[in-house]
């Protein structure tokens, strides 16, 4: 299976401290954001890694991580998104670096506290479709948030104003090679991008999409300068992905 982190984006959610960076080169604790991630991957046996990211800080992931020597890689890959197409589109753009293999999408500002091995095994299991992790959030609004009937996803809606649960969709994704045909058929949204939820519900319509609960805490360190704050505060209790 391969591995896409996406880290693209302007972070005006953090401005002013990404005025002059990308989010995902900030420090979260000790190391910088994008690191959890990469660690995330390995982690969970997943050694062959691209990093999509963009803007006018995009040679500066190559000046931090190299090739990917400090976390036992031979080397990482990297593909340069321009402007702000959406997380769909960025996943477009690993296309022929994934070259017909299972994949496992992890969004550059997303941490977990405990390996996602379990559920990347489980998806290797998977005959076709995708999977996501779900996680029991406090205020749903703010979120994806998927609909479960019969254990399984039968809809994830973004940000509902009546939420049908607070099971939100973190930014974990596995997915089948045919991921790449199901983004051309995205149209796009309101806001002009392609969006994730698209291609999740497309499974989700298809009956092939399964999930796993997130084990531990999750922290979404870019969705706000509070929640950046809430991340460091639970890396630097008790560090991320070294259990489980």
């Amino acid at each position: 299976m391969k591995g896409v982190i996406l880290a693209g984006g302007l972070g005006t959610r953090l401005h002013p401290l990404t005025k002059i960076t990308n989010k995902h080169l900030l420090p979260v604790y000790s190391k910088p954001m994008i690191y959890y991630p990469i660690e995330c991957l390995v982690r969970a046996g997943i050694t062959d890694i691209m990093i999509v990211t963009g803007g006018n800080s995009a040679g500066d992931f190559i000046r931090l991580l190299e090739n990917g020597e400090e976390f036992g890689l031979g080397r990482l890959h990297y593909a340069y998104q321009k402007g702000e197409g959406g997380i769909a589109a960025a996943l477009a753009l690993a296309r022929d670096f994934v070259e017909g293999d299972k994949v496992c999408v992890v969004l550059g500002d997303n941490i977990l506290e405990r390996s996602i091995r379990p559920a990347v095994e489980a998806f290797q299991r998977q005959k076709a479709g995708a999977k996501v992790l779900l996680k029991s959030v406090p205020n749903p609004r703010a979120y994806g948030i998927a609909e479960v009937e019969g254990g399984r996803i039968v809809r994830i809606i973004e940000k509902p104003d009546v939420p049908a649960s607070d099971l939100a969709v973190i930014g974990v994704y596995m997915y089948e090679p045919g991921v790449f045909e199901v983004i051309k058929t995205l149209r796009p949204s309101a806001r002009g991008e392609l969006e994730i939820t698209d291609v999740n519900n497309h499974y989700a319509a298809a009956g092939t999409m399964t999930y796993e609960p997130v084990q531990g805490w999750w922290a979404d360190a870019g969705e706000s300068i509070d929640s950046w704050l809430d991340a460091c505060r639970l890396v630097a209790a008790g560090g991320a992905n070294l259990t489980g």
